[in-house]
């Protein structure tokens, strides 16, 4: 065979590697998902702008009651759409301890508020650290690659949703004045911050690119 044809041959064959093998990237890589179509973006862009038309009340402790009774009712609607669109058991395992823990949270909340008016001094500065707190999670939550994928999904928006849940009960444990809401942000942290490991571990192996 001149040695012309067998460098065309192999260059042919070359090409039609590259074009399968493209085209199995292509089937088996990372499906994207618009965020106006995906129903936890939705859910989570619903509590942000639920929390920022919130009266504040200059009290730090009722200021992140009321927060997080709003937050923790996102996080229910979230783990709710996992339950009933999600197929993987230890998702759903987590979507469900969420709704029992953060459901009971929110009795305690509401309970709190109930009993606490609002009283000076105003601390204008938790109210501060919150609306900073929501817009990175707002900006963290539009960097996600979603897929589509229900388990998928809701393992990275919970991440973002866990770590600013973090970050307001760090400030209200320096801030807040009341032992109540500052029992409760701790015994946030204790779990969200486990809850979170949970989600990147899942996430770490079960990658769908």
């Amino acid at each position: 065979m001149p040695r012309s044809l067998r460098f065309t041959l192999f260059a042919s064959v070359l090409a039609f590697g590259a074009l399968t093998s493209c085209n199995k990237d292509e089937a088996d890589g990372l499906k994207v998902q618009a965020h106006d179509k995906n129903a936890f973006m939705s859910i989570m862009h619903d509590m942000s702008k639920e929390m920022d038309m919130m009266t504040a009340t200059m009290d730090p402790d009722n200021d992140y009651a009321k927060m997080m009774v709003m937050h923790h009712t996102g996080a229910i609607k979230m783990a709710q759409k996992e339950l009933s669109d999600g197929d993987n058991a230890a998702m759903k395992a987590i979507a469900q301890r969420v709704i029992t823990a953060q459901q009971a949270e929110i009795t305690q909340f509401n309970a709190f508020l109930a009993g606490h008016p609002a009283h000076a001094p105003m601390v204008m500065e938790f109210m501060d650290r919150a609306m900073m707190v929501m817009e990175m999670m707002d900006k963290n939550n539009d960097l996600r690659v979603l897929t589509g994928d229900a388990d998928q999904d809701f393992a990275q928006l919970m991440i973002d949703h866990h770590t600013s849940a973090l970050e307001m009960s760090e400030d209200e444990i320096e801030l807040g004045r009341e032992a109540t809401p500052k029992a409760m942000a701790r015994k946030i942290i204790t779990d969200q911050q486990m809850e979170i490991k949970e989600l990147q571990d899942w996430l770490l192996a079960n990658k769908s690119y």
